[in-house]
């Protein structure tokens, strides 16, 4: 088989307008606690796009770590490639994937900052050693070699003996506020349902995209 030969057919769910909530977060929230009840593995996992100053465009896998009506929250190095992008442009999409139920949701927003106090209180609750590899990694930037990557763990693990990891300062979360979802199920025939809400006038409003 080659590549142009993989494909499958879509036959599990349709998606009408009927039967979706008003709230596209609630949907979502439908959505993602449905993928979490069948499985899924990594159902949190999420590609981030940002771009560059000249407009090129780059992603990569995150986890999705809270969300609400406020917004969706992942945590990173502010000084890693990601951060430094949106640092210079706030606007990015997330993309989840979920194959075996067959479904998509990608949701477009503005990034900000969380507070200092929801950075710390989720960086305390993370295992000490993703806590000390925060400290020790120059996130995106070139390093030597491996080995220098582990002296600078060695390093902090020296620096602090206990389990109390103070969070840098270069390490936080982000909330994306979000503008715009589109709820994406598979279709047999190619003929798949996507359901986009957006906003106009201050509140969400629901139309239909051609596959």
């Amino acid at each position: 088989m080659t590549i142009s030969d993989s494909r499958r057919e879509y036959t599990l769910h349709g998606l009408k307008e009927a039967d979706v909530n008003a709230d596209p977060v609630e949907q979502f929230r439908v959505w993602f606690d449905q993928a979490l009840a069948a499985g899924v593995p990594d159902a949190n996992a999420m590609a981030l796009a940002t771009t560059k100053p000249d407009g090129r465009p780059s992603a990569r896998i995150v986890l999705l770590k809270h969300f609400d009506a406020n917004g969706l929250l992942f945590f990173t190095n502010y000084n890693s490639r990601k951060g430094r992008e949106l640092a210079r442009n706030p606007a990015a999409a997330l993309l989840f994937f979920w194959p075996q139920l067959e479904r998509q949701v990608r949701i477009e927003g503005t990034v900000t900052f969380t507070t200092a106090e929801e950075s710390d209180t989720y960086f305390r609750s993370r295992p000490l050693e993703s806590r000390l590899g925060a400290c020790a990694s120059p996130q995106s930037e070139t390093i030597a070699s491996r080995e220098e990557l582990e002296r600078r763990l060695a390093e902090i693990k020296a620096r602090c003996p206990g389990d109390e990891v103070p969070r840098p300062s270069h390490w936080g979360g982000y909330r994306l506020t979000p503008d715009l979802f589109e709820f994406w199920q598979g279709g047999p025939g190619r003929l798949h349902d996507r359901l986009e809400y957006f906003r106009a006038d201050g509140a969400w409003r629901l139309r239909r995209l051609a596959p």
